[in-house]
């Protein structure tokens, strides 16, 4: 007969082997549903602008609370997602960049595409799934989708 304790650990490890098979699962659910991807780090789709790597992304939280990161600055924001319709409301962009970023990061071009990006983000008023891809439309359409890492 296997010791108790034994047979537990068996069974948490095959537990966390089923979770962790599952979860991938449930991403492919929501996207084949129409669902919102909450707790997901949206990157948009566009082309990334010299001399800096970083993409605008948001992260939407199941309550609405969302970080909304931009080509240089980032905002905290609140998302209400109803059926097909969304209102985005955002903090104001900080005057100054943040301290702790690689040089040439925050050009005054990607700057100003800060103030752009978040000024079409609050103006949308409505989204929907294409596969993995969100869409959102209002005075223009922004695309984005989960990031793979």
């Amino acid at each position: 007969m296997m010791p108790l304790m034994t047979s537990l650990r068996r069974h948490s490890v095959a537990l966390v082997i089923a979770g962790a098979l599952a979860a991938p699962t449930v991403t492919v659910a929501a996207a084949s549903d129409g669902r919102f991807p909450y707790d997901l780090e949206l990157l948009m789709d566009t082309r990334p602008m010299p001399p800096g790597k970083r993409m605008p992304s948001m992260t939407v939280a199941q309550d609405g609370r969302a970080m909304l990161d931009l080509w240089c600055r980032s905002v905290r924001g609140l998302v209400e997602v109803g059926a097909g319709t969304v209102a985005i409301q955002a903090e104001p962009l900080p005057a100054n960049p943040p301290d702790m970023q690689s040089r040439g990061q925050c050009t005054p071009a990607r700057m100003q595409a800060d103030e752009q990006v978040l000024a079409a983000l609050t103006q949308m008023t409505s989204w929907q799934r294409q596969g993995e891809t969100v869409v959102f439309s209002g005075a223009t359409t922004l695309r984005f989708t989960p990031s793979s890492h």
